[in-house]
């Protein structure tokens, strides 16, 4: 059920000036260290940002998409790192709960996830398995009432910090989708390990990882609503989902770029006026906002068509497509209004050049994009 208009005013207004107030001061902090400071992480708790998508019987907010798009376009205009440990309580580490999980994994899990008690990691991508993810090595054998987990993932985001996985594992050998399947894993389990953080080239304090399977074993009752077969079905069900939000996140963003674009060309002389008078830097400027608009129309779009309950597969696919490029050229032009002062780390450009890198990648590649709008275009074309 959608929030009535007052309620969703108060709490955009709220994440709006948290992110002016907090979290835009702390971001040269976070980028120098890898790490959130604990009061801002309990801050975000208090304002219940874990559990944005979650059922309030849960004790989350639960957010419609319209609704979740519009807080994650304000997280935008900020460090991403911030977003990314909400973000998979939010998205990829919590609704396969949501969608597929039993009464008790949902009463038992949801309520730790919305409060962010615990964080939650989807632990999908392995290092032979990225975009093909029906290629999957990790195995889950079963034996009596256990399963037996062995194999590796990769690039997992949150894991240096989660307490529960969403694994998918291989339940038998065939290729095809119903040999998959997502087991909850908590974090500790013997025979689960982690690797060393890894060192990228941006986002700094949002943490991905190794996670290590070595004969982990664990109960029945961890395989994700009780039935075998069904874990890539869910995950591609959670991936559409979590397409709309990093569509919105990459228009948030674009938006924080064209502000500081905009305000370093008003403030910056060259030739004895401010640059922003110059039209090719307008030309810039107005390519910019022309491309964050068309985006946030689209992700708009998309977010009421699956609130309405409409199949969005192709609709979430064009949205990461346009959007996170979107981004990246905006991200370009900013560093490019800015000249050299975009290119060192005084100014966010610089850093949020390298950041937005990444929205390209995740949740889908461009590629992969593109070969499901292709599909779904086919398709919907009787091919």
């Amino acid at each position: 059920m959608a929030l009535d208009h007052e309620t969703l005013n108060l709490l955009l207004e709220a994440v709006r000036r948290f992110v002016d107030e907090r979290l835009i001061p702390a971001e040269h902090e976070v980028a120098e260290t890898g790490e959130i400071p604990p009061a801002i992480v309990q801050e975000m708790r208090e304002l219940g940002l874990f559990g944005l998508s979650i059922a309030p019987e849960y004790g989350g907010l639960g957010l419609n998409m319209e609704e979740e798009v519009l807080v994650a376009m304000a997280l935008g205009h900020t460090s991403p790192a911030f977003r990314s440990l909400a973000g998979t309580n939010i998205g990829i580490g919590s609704q396969s709960i949501v969608m597929a999980g039993s009464d008790e994994q949902r009463n038992h899990y949801l309520p730790k996830l919305a409060s962010g008690e615990i964080i939650g990691s989807f632990a999908l991508t392995e290092p032979e398995a990225g975009s093909d993810a029906m290629s999957l090595r990790t195995s889950a054998k079963k034996d009596g009432d256990h399963y037996i987990l062995n194999g590796t993932k990769r690039f997992i985001t949150n894991a240096p910090v989660a307490g529960l996985f969403s694994v998918m594992a291989r339940t038998s050998p065939e290729r095809k989708s119903d040999a998959i399947s997502c087991f909850l894993v908590e974090a500790g389990t013997p025979g689960l390990t982690l690797g060393k953080p890894d060192k990228k080239m941006g986002q700094a304090g949002a943490l991905t990882c190794d996670v290590i399977f070595d004969n982990c074993r664990v109960p029945a009752s961890a395989l994700l609503g009780g039935q075998e077969g069904t874990g890539f079905r869910t995950a591609m069900r959670v991936l559409d989902k979590g397409r709309l939000h990093i569509s919105a996140l990459s228009v948030g963003t674009a938006q924080r770029l064209i502000a500081d674009a905009v305000r370093y060309a008003a403030e910056r002389k060259q030739f004895g006026k401010p640059i922003a008078e110059f039209q090719l830097i307008q030309a810039m400027i107005a390519d910019s906002q022309a491309e964050a608009y068309a985006a946030r129309c689209m992700v708009m779009d998309a977010a009421r068509k699956r609130d309405r309950g409409e199949n969005t597969t192709l609709e979430a696919s064009c949205c990461k497509l346009y959007a996170t490029e979107m981004v990246g050229r905006v991200a370009d032009r900013a560093v490019q209004i800015h000249g050299g002062a975009g290119y060192v780390s005084e100014y966010a450009v610089e850093r949020f050049y390298r950041d937005v890198r990444l929205f390209r990648l995740y949740e889908g590649t461009t590629q992969i994009q593109q070969l499901v709008i292709a599909r779904e275009t086919m398709k919907a074309h009787g091919y």
